[in-house]
C-alpha cells in the first residue's frame, strides 16, 4: 500500500486540541488524525454491513 500527502488548513485552536489529544496517547498529531480517520471509516463500513445484513435477513 502506497502513501499520499494530504495537506489541511486548520485554525490554531483546533490544532492545539489535536496536539493535546495526541499527546495523551503518546502519538504525533499526524498519527492521531490518521487513526481517527481509519476508525471513522471502519465505523461507517461496519454500519453499512449491518444495514445490508438487516435488509437481507430482515430485522430481528
Amino acid at each position: 500500500m502506497g502513501t499520499t500527502v494530504l495537506s489541511l488548513r486548520i485554525d490554531e485552536e483546533l490544532l492545539e486540541r489535536l496536539r493535546q489529544h495526541a499527546a495523551k496517547r503518546g502519538m504525533s498529531v499526524q498519527d492521531y488524525v490518521v487513526q481517527t480517520l481509519i476508525r471513522d471509516d471502519f465505523d461507517q463500513r461496519f454500519q453499512s454491513a449491518v444495514e445490508e445484513t438487516e435488509k437481507f435477513y430482515g430485522l430481528t
